[in-house]
């Protein structure tokens, strides 16, 4: 790390100018609190004792504890922190404090600075329809076994039924993913942080694409077989699952961080699900109702997925058969949008400093 200076949020720490800043202007801090902001982000996301305090930024001078917690809370009112819900220094009592913002090595410019932000957003958006990718797949191939699976289906026919399911599936899901993972990059852009806005912006990216499948595919199906099966997966759908995924990408990015990949995509998957069962409960469908509507619509079709909802102890396709499956693909979804997010912002860590860098930080790093 050649310039030694660290980006977070929208702050700048440049520990060898002595300097901390925000949005390019800068705050003033008094050395010892500079000592300490600089010892936590260095130690991003580990713990700082009171004793590593008092050994390294008041260096054996002897104080109380009052003036540990008084230098922690002007920190915190200058980056404009809350102890109830750090989003930057989180105490952990009777111990210590751990810097729980996502710290990246910053360039010795502004303009390598600039440059980062704004390519963040796109890793994420690209993180994100990767991960819509990989839903697609583990969806497609769940409905497409279980419509290969139906009495009758054997041999060419069920390979067929297989891709044909898995590859309308996944190409679905990329678009799906595309458009929330742009409408959530995009308002963590221009907020210029993780916060409410990501649910907002998920939202508009899944009316987006929600509105466009709804509408081609239906114009498809009356151009080519001239009737359509109607309410298959739409803007309803997508503004829900949209917004879950924003809201689990708003959890596990701006409020909590620090978090694992794994808690992180447990968390979006249960957001997701949330979003799928209200969109059942609403009488919305996704992948799995819209495939079942069509082999209702058009009973000379080789598509079926009844033998789900015998599992389920309905005859055909039914009401639960239909919230369950919405439950698990919204998320099996938001899980994989979010956790390919999460992984691609927490990068790796500087094998000497500790601290998490971005993919293109750490190329960055290599480089120097």
């Amino acid at each position: 790390m050649a310039s030694g200076s660290f980006r977070f949020d929208r702050f700048l720490l440049d520990p060898a100018d002595r300097r901390l800043s925000a949005d390019g202007e800068p705050l003033e801090l008094n050395a010892r609190y500079l000592d300490a902001l600089t010892l936590l982000v260095r130690e991003q996301g580990r713990l700082v004792s009171k004793d590593r305090f008092l050994d390294e930024v008041w260096r054996g001078v002897p104080v109380t504890d009052e003036a540990l917690t008084q230098c922690i809370r002007t920190l915190r009112q200058r980056l404009g922190d809350d102890a109830a819900r750090p989003r930057f220094i989180e105490t952990v009592p009777k111990h210590g404090y751990r810097f729980v913002a996502p710290v990246e090595s910053a360039g010795t410019t502004l303009l390598s600075s600039s440059v980062s932000r704004t390519r963040d957003p796109a890793l994420l958006a690209a993180a994100g329809t990767a991960g819509g990718g990989l839903a697609g797949i583990l969806g497609g191939m769940f409905y497409g076994f279980a419509g290969a699976s139906q009495p009758g289906q054997a041999g060419v026919g069920a390979i067929s039924i297989l891709l044909v399911i898995l590859a309308v599936t996944v190409v679905l899901a990329l678009l799906g993913a595309a458009c929330v993972s742009f409408g959530i990059a995009a308002a963590s852009l221009l907020s210029r942080r993780f916060g409410p806005w990501l649910v907002a912006g998920g939202a508009l990216g899944g009316l987006v694409v929600g509105a466009a499948v709804k509408l081609l595919g239906l114009d498809a199906f009356t151009l080519l077989i001239g009737n359509s099966p109607g309410d298959i997966t739409g803007p309803l759908e997508g503004v829900v699952l949209g917004a879950a995924t924003g809201l689990g990408a708003w959890v596990t990015c701006g409020v909590h961080p620090h978090w694992s990949l794994r808690r992180s995509a447990a968390a979006a998957g249960a957001a997701g699900a949330i979003g799928g069962l209200l969109i059942s409960l609403a009488g919305g469908r996704l992948m799995g109702g819209s495939l079942a509507l069509l082999a209702q619509h058009f009973p000379d079709s080789r598509l079926r997925l009844d033998d789900l909802g015998q599992l389920l102890g309905e005859q055909g396709f039914g009401p639960l058969t239909r919230a369950v499956t919405s439950v698990l693909e919204g998320m099996l979804f938001s899980a994989c949008v979010v956790g390919a997010m999460v992984f691609v912002r927490s990068g790796r860590r500087d094998p000497v400093t500790g601290i998490a860098q971005t993919p293109s930080a750490a190329a960055g790093t290599s480089r120097a």
